[in-house]
């Protein structure tokens, strides 16, 4: 799915995100507003985890929904 579908309707998807990143809270969710890059900065920092691992899981995470 292309990003910019999920970036317009992030309020459809941020439910799915939560889902998979359980430690994301509602106040991460409504700062990435759909952004892939501010999402995965997110996941970084929640997670602890390298660049390209977060940005790895949100493709991931994308190409199943």
């Amino acid at each position: 799915m292309n990003w910019d579908i999920i970036e317009g309707k992030w309020n459809e998807f941020r439910g799915k995100a939560q889902q998979q990143w359980g430690k994301l809270t509602d106040d991460d969710l409504d700062r990435a507003k759909g952004s892939r890059t501010e999402l995965a900065g997110l996941i970084q920092q929640r997670y602890g985890i390298e660049k390209d691992e977060a940005e790895r899981q949100v493709d991931e995470w994308r190409s199943r929904h």
